[in-house]
């Protein structure tokens, strides 16, 4: 087991439910009502308090909720320099029609397009919003970015003006070079946890998504390799005390879905090339699969088993997650295990169906369970 204690036995993904007054004031901010730094304010006070309300769980990782963004990937992503987002409205029509807790076919999800040299920004991207989070909290506060291969993945080649990066090496050298300088930044003022949001690994256990893949021209065997690769640069330089974990996510937006299939097709690459301390695992409901993939966890890493929905407002059973436990255990260690929701409660401002209490209740049951089966949280 990692000498770390992060993941935490009890740990969450990190994003929350956005209260209605932070919608009203992006709202009033994006009609030129509210000046960036009214918002700000009004971020900050809300932060406190869902800071507060964690801390009252007894969840030891503490994150800022993804407050100060409109989506999990989007906002970090259009900070670096060279990098637009497409947007794509159909996809989000194709969702709204996908009955709650399905599956949304065809997903067209808005696409980065790098056209210019990647630059990491001066002063890095996240450096102001985990200072004032580490100001406000005694516990762990936590990170969460996404992965550097969601600036590959969904256009591959073709999201990278050729003119600009004819070598794709180049290309995966500059990116990785900003995903580093961010995380040595972080580093620098106190970050010792930093999650990695990756659906990419995820989305490659899907045949569907695997077929939109190979249209692109990028190999599916191939991608789990490089993207492995990808992390390994970027975080090579860390602490030796920092924790990363990746967080693997088959979509989570209005408490639908956005792939499904279980993780063997890069279970065996994952677990072993990536040099990270643990493992967010999707494992609500029957789209990710049995647990047979776990056998190839090695010792020293950590499995956040997400065995508790975000989608929904129904609590789990403790006896049922228990048992769900149990059999997970058939395949890894029990004391390399932690768990949590699957997902984030709101992978943009949107969020899942279900209330503020409820989400909390769901972070205080995942340090109930812990307690009871591993002795602490």
């Amino acid at each position: 087991m990692s000498e770390k204690n992060m993941p935490f036995r009890a740990d969450q993904v990190g994003s929350l439910l956005r209260p209605p007054e932070l919608k009203a004031a992006r709202e009033k901010k994006a009609k030129g009502e509210f000046t960036s730094a009214q918002l700000r304010e009004v971020e900050d006070r809300l932060i406190r308090i869902a800071v507060q309300r964690q801390e009252d769980t007894g969840i030891q990782s503490i994150t800022d909720g993804d407050f100060r963004r409109t989506s999990w990937s989007g906002d970090f992503l259009t900070s670096i320099g060279g990098v637009i987002q497409e947007s794509i409205p159909t996809g989000h029509q194709q969702q709204e029609i996908t009955p709650v807790g399905g599956v949304v076919k065809n997903w067209q999800p808005p696409t980065p397009k790098t056209i210019a040299k990647l630059q990491w920004p001066a002063g890095g991207i996240q450096h102001n919003d985990f200072a004032f989070l580490k100001s406000i909290t005694k516990r762990t506060p936590k990170v969460m970015v996404p992965s550097p291969s969601m600036l590959h993945f969904r256009g591959g080649r073709g999201g990278v003006d050729a003119k600009v990066y004819p070598d794709m090496e180049s290309f995966f050298s500059d990116l990785t070079a900003v995903w580093r300088n961010e995380i040595m930044d972080l580093a620098a003022i106190g970050c010792r946890y930093l999650q990695l949001d990756d659906t990419n690994l995820a989305y490659l256990c899907d045949p569907q998504l695997r077929e939109r893949v190979k249209a692109l021209g990028e190999d599916p065997d191939r991608l789990p390799h490089l993207y492995a690769r990808f992390i390994n640069e970027a975080i090579k330089d860390r602490p030796a005390d920092m924790a990363i974990s990746v967080h693997l996510c088959r979509g989570n937006s209005l408490s639908r879905g956005h792939a499904q299939g279980g993780y063997e097709p890069v279970a065996e690459v994952m677990f072993n090339e990536l040099k990270i301390d643990g493992f967010f695992l999707e494992y609500d409901d029957a789209r990710s699969g049995d647990f047979r993939p776990l056998r190839f966890v090695p010792k020293g890493k950590r499995i956040v088993l997400g065995i508790i929905t975000s989608k929904f407002g129904e609590l789990e059973k403790k006896d049922d997650l228990k048992r769900r436990i149990d059999e997970a255990a058939k395949f890894m260690p029990l004391e390399q295990m932690c768990i949590s929701s699957q997902c984030g409660f709101a992978s943009h401002t949107g969020g899942n169906i279900l209330s503020e209490e409820q989400q909390f209740a769901k972070l205080r049951l995942a340090v109930e369970v812990a307690q009871e089966v591993w002795g602490s949280a």
